[in-house]
């Protein structure tokens, strides 16, 4: 369950680390790096430690998928939102 619940969290750290490098915020950028590479580390290390367990790929794919629809919905919410205040 950790697996897939760090899957969710990357994909959102993702792609909060593309909003700030867009938007030239160079240290949150690096410290949104940082944390993003110690999470790959420990899902690497994860896997290593369990080379003949699928399920647990399976529940980090899954759960990156997930992570990536929802960052998608909340994007859109939040762009909606901004587009009703500007007119």
């Amino acid at each position: 369950m950790l697996i897939f619940t760090l899957g969710v969290v990357e994909m959102f750290i993702i792609a909060y680390w593309t909003k700030t490098v867009a938007d030239s915020r160079i240290y949150v950028s690096g410290v949104i790096t940082i944390v993003n590479v110690l999470i790959w580390y420990y899902v690497l290390q994860t896997f290593v430690d369990n080379l003949n367990n699928w399920y647990l790929v399976f529940s980090y794919a899954l759960g990156c998928a997930l992570g990536t629809m929802l960052s998608g919905y909340v994007s859109n919410k939040e762009t909606a939102r901004k587009t009703r205040k500007v007119k």
